[in-house]
């Protein structure tokens, strides 16, 4: 009887183990969905600033993220499914907020239930500008852009920007950072 107590008491821990990794599987799903629906935002605002380069009193528009977005969502979709889940709701912008579902269950044990439940994960990508500039005074002169100042690893980077030859303007990764966040 003690053996089978023990027994029984080894196959609910394997259970439990298992079902901590189908949770941790979803998680990943969701930190990675939320990502890629956050940087595809992030690359839209890339070139809408870049469009708008010569216009720079939509620049803080811009960098606020107060324009309007295509949805990203479809990302979410996509790096959900590629991590063996699916999402159940996305809500995406400067903040995208992802919620999934594992698509498979944590398997056969001792404990019925986890034949039949699946893991769920909610993730958080925020999107900040990583830039600052002095707006032009009114009315502004068409053949002086601001200095663009964007943080760069420890540091930072000025992009003097001339409005004559606009082929080394900083990329969308320049311009906008994306990490998870808990709140």
């Amino acid at each position: 009887m003690v053996v089978a107590g023990l027994l029984f008491l080894a196959f609910a821990y394997f259970a439990v183990g298992q079902a901590a990794v189908n949770r941790n599987g979803a998680q990943t799903a969701a930190d990675a969905a939320a990502l890629a629906a956050a940087q595809e935002t992030r690359d839209e605002l890339g070139d809408l600033w870049k469009s708008a380069v010569l216009d720079p009193t939509r620049w803080q528009q811009i960098f606020d993220g107060d324009v309007g977005l295509k949805p990203s969502c479809w990302r979410a979709q996509e790096l959900a499914a590629q991590n063996d889940a699916s999402v159940d709701t996305c809500h995406d912008g400067i903040r995208t907020t992802v919620k999934v579902q594992a698509n498979k269950s944590a398997g056969d044990s001792v404990l019925p239930i986890t034949s039949t439940t699946r893991a769920h994960a909610l993730a958080t990508a925020v999107i900040e500008s990583l830039c600052t500039f002095e707006p032009p005074g009114q009315p502004a002169p068409a053949d002086l852009l601001p200095t663009l100042t964007c943080k760069d690893g420890d540091g930072e980077r000025d992009w003097e920007l001339d409005p004559d030859d606009l082929a080394d303007l900083p990329g969308p990764e320049d311009l906008f950072g994306v990490h998870l966040t808990t709140d």
